[in-house]
C-alpha cells in the first residue's frame, strides 16, 4: 500500500471527525479525530494496512488529555499518529483491545498515570502502582 493512499483511506474513514490531519514529512503523519471514530481508523491502520501498534503516549495539555496512538508501516518506512483529545475531569475513550491485544498494558499504565477511563478494558487492574494507591489521583495529571 502507497503513502498517499492510506492517508486519503484515512480522511474518508475518518469523513467529518478528522479534526486536522498535519503532514509533517514523507515519514510522519499527525491525524487528530473525534474520540468516536478512534476505533474505525486504528481498525484500518492495524487491520487492513498492517501497520505495527508501536506505542500510545498521553499528555495533561491543562485543558484535556490527549493521548497518541503510534503505528509504523514499516513497508514504507511511514510513521501515523493518531490523536485524540479527551475532556477533563473524567476523560474517556474505548479500549482498543479488542482489535489489537497489544494495547492493554499501555492503557493500564495511562489509566493509572492521568486517569483515562478505558471503556472495555478486560483488566483494569493495577499496572504500575500501589494496590492501595488512593482511587482518583493520578501522577501524572496537572490538576492534582
Amino acid at each position: 500500500m502507497i503513502r498517499q493512499e492510506i492517508i486519503e483511506n484515512i480522511k474518508v474513514r475518518a469523513g467529518k471527525d478528522m479534526l486536522d490531519l498535519n503532514d509533517r514529512s514523507d515519514k510522519r503523519v499527525y491525524v487528530t479525530i473525534k474520540k468516536e471514530t478512534l476505533t474505525k481508523i486504528v481498525r484500518y491502520l492495524f487491520n487492513d494496512v498492517k501497520a505495527r501498534f508501536s506505542i500510545a503516549s498521553g499528555v495533561d495539555t491543562r485543558n484535556a488529555i490527549e493521548i497518541l496512538y503510534h503505528f509504523s508501516v514499516d513497508e514504507i518506512g511511514l510513521m501515523v499518529s493518531v490523536r485524540v483529545i479527551l475532556e477533563k475531569p473524567k476523560p474517556e475513550v474505548e479500549s482498543l483491545t479488542s482489535i489489537m491485544k497489544c494495547a492493554e498494558w499501555i492503557e493500564m499504565e495511562i489509566h493509572e498515570l492521568l486517569g483515562v477511563d478505558f471503556k472495555g478494558h478486560p483488566n483494569p487492574k493495577h499496572l504500575l502502582l500501589k494496590d492501595d494507591w488512593p482511587e482518583g489521583n493520578y501522577p501524572l495529571r496537572r490538576d492534582q
